[in-house]
């Protein structure tokens, strides 16, 4: 009894506990008919998250009912959830409301939302607010996409170096009324050059007898507007600061980079890079027209057309083999998928390896080594599976005898070995001879080296089967 007792308690022990749903419960609220001030009470218990998870199960009237609940901050907050779908819901509004709400939003999020609109709705938005709101989102156009100064926010706290701890105090709960991102607290001299950060932590807790100087820390990092995401992405992951100060080159603070931010950024890189491992010249979305969708791809699927062609012409090549020995044929897909196989998971680790800048020559020679050691063994236990696997399956399905049978998975078995191990010295080599002419290795990557790989496979395969099936062990016919 003792011991079913405690196999019962351990079981309830390990019951993860249900949560709340609260997709259901903000959808019963706001359909609720009670009064306004009731249904907003509760709505300011949930996260804009979530609130904004239910937008689309809403009808327009209920929206409505909502912005005018909320209040423009809090409906600023809500659009930051909604991602492409805020223009439609903006336009509920009509243009003043709605000029308020993205004047009400940190700059660059409201800058995100008007890149996605034509350029005359995205001007008159621009016109309907206020002076600082154009003067930051003006700003942030102003770099290009590349730049990290096109992904900064101008949300945040700054201070003078020679306040006392009671003005810095003064100072930082008079910004806090505009400025949420108070975590970090920065710091310029006289002319307004950045020097430093102070947390806030250090700040509350400091006696009002100490000088800021002693909070400073002056060696705090940071990045320059202008440069590349590209050139700093590797820096700004490698800090786990809440945010980073972006810098003119005149050394003045213009905004600063916060961890969603970077969280943003670098999500952005591996969709560019995903899409170009699938031969994309860029990331496509769901409202995409037909016309942008196939400019994107053709590019390289032409290219790939005349690599498949050169396949294609190897291939007849060997029309001699495929005429006497047919039965190879049917193996060569085998052949040719497991060297793509090998050749995208060798390319896969070595680019993420070339994202470290700081790679040297001797390490990137150890890693094309390992690669093809990886390759080769591999290659060999599945050339040795093939083998044993496919001369059974020929024997005893096909009927063609002992000899003949491990002859054909004997050639199958070596050439899945040898081409494993190219592939794997291709999928190492090809993206570090982009990366070393300075071209994005990932340009470099799925589409084209798999078409690679099958070549080298095809090549490999019926090459192998003519010496030694046709010419060396006579099995032709």
């Amino acid at each position: 009894m003792g011991e079913f007792e405690d196999k019962k308690l351990s079981t309830a022990e390990t019951e993860v506990p249900k949560k709340r749903d609260y997709e259901k419960e903000l959808i019963a609220i706001i359909k609720s008919g009670e009064p306004p001030q009731a249904i907003r009470k509760k709505l300011e218990d949930y996260h804009e998250n979530d609130i904004a998870s239910v937008w689309e199960e809403l009808t327009k009237e209920e929206r409505i009912k909502v912005y005018r609940l909320l209040g423009n901050d809090t409906v600023s907050e809500i659009f930051t959830y909604l991602g492409d779908d805020v223009s439609r819901y903006l336009e509920e509004l009509g243009m003043e409301n709605a000029a308020d709400i993205l004047e009400s939003m940190d700059a660059d999020d409201a800058v995100d939302i008007l890149d996605e609109m034509e350029d005359e709705k995205s001007d008159q938005f621009i016109r309907l607010m206020d002076e600082e709101s154009r003067h930051d989102i003006g700003l942030i156009q102003s770099y290009e996409d590349d730049e990290i100064g096109s992904k900064m926010t101008t949300n945040f706290i700054v201070i003078e170096r020679g306040l006392t701890i009671p003005g810095a105090m003064k100072e930082l709960v008079k910004q806090a009324a505009d400025n949420d991102n108070i975590s970090t607290i920065y710091v310029v001299d006289q002319n307004e050059c950045f020097c430093g950060a102070v947390d806030l932590k250090d700040l509350i807790i400091a006696r009002k007898y100490m000088a800021l100087e002693e909070l400073i820390t002056t060696s705090f990092p940071y990045v320059y507007a202008k440069e590349t995401i590209d050139e700093c992405i590797e820096e700004l992951k490698d800090y786990s600061e809440d945010s980073i100060p972006v810098l003119d080159y005149d050394k003045k603070i213009l905004g600063v980079i916060t961890a969603q931010d970077i969280v943003e950024v670098v999500d952005e890189e591996m969709g560019e890079d995903y899409a170009r491992l699938a031969g994309l010249t860029a990331e496509e979305d769901l409202n995409e027209p037909l016309l942008e969708s196939m400019k994107k791809r053709i590019p390289w699927l032409a290219v790939l057309l005349v690599l498949g062609l050169v396949v294609s012409a190897v291939v007849g090549v060997f029309e001699q083999v495929v005429s006497q020995l047919t039965l190879v044929v049917s193996f060569q897909s085998l052949i040719l998928g497991m060297a793509g196989n090998a050749g995208t998971q060798s390319l896969a680790v070595t680019i993420r390896v070339l994202m470290d800048e700081n790679l040297t020559g001797g390490q990137k020679l150890r890693l094309m080594f390992k690669e093809m050691r990886v390759g080769l063994v591999n290659g060999f236990l599945l050339g040795v599976l093939s083998l044993i696997f496919i001369g059974f399956y020929i024997e005893l399905a096909k009927g063609r005898g002992f000899g003949f049978s491990f002859a054909v998975s004997a050639c199958i078995g070596f050439s899945l070995m040898i081409a494993m191990l190219i592939s794997s010295i291709m999928g190492t080599v090809i993206p570090m001879l982009f990366h070393k002419i300075k071209v994005d290795p990932a340009v470099a990557s799925g589409p084209l080296i798999t078409t690679v790989n099958d070549l080298v496979a095809v090549v490999t395969y019926y090459g192998l089967a003519w010496i030694l099936l046709i010419n060396v062990l006579r099995l032709a016919g």
